[in-house]
């Protein structure tokens, strides 16, 4: 009975650390998500930090799914700034990371 028990928590917890928990919101979903090199003619409009669990009862997560769920909660953060573009400027570290926030539609090319 014991060693069932633990089995079961084990493979809920394994289950757990597949799951994807953050979900963007209507504005969030319309930001996009860029590299540095496409955001040249854009307008930086700040920064944002995104954190999440990168652990699930003390299991890792898969670090695909947690750079996703960063840069759901970038985008969704992003809005509060009026951007409508996130560029990641850090990597991921214990499930944080650090995003730039820009305006690119409707931002005007001065030359």
């Amino acid at each position: 009975m014991y060693k069932q028990r633990i089995l079961s928590l084990t493979c809920g917890a394994l289950m757990m650390a597949g799951c994807t928990w953050v979900k963007p919101t209507s504005e969030g979903e319309k930001v996009r998500v860029l590299a540095a090199n496409e955001v040249a003619s854009c307008k930086s409009l700040g920064s944002t930090t995104a954190t999440i669990a990168d652990k699930v009862v003390g299991i890792k997560r898969k670090p695909k799914k947690v750079q996703k769920e960063l840069e759901t909660l970038a985008r969704n953060s992003a809005v509060d700034l009026g951007g409508d573009t996130v560029v990641a400027v850090s990597e991921v570290v214990n499930g944080k990371q650090t995003f730039a926030v820009y305006r690119c539609v409707g931002v005007a090319l001065v030359e």
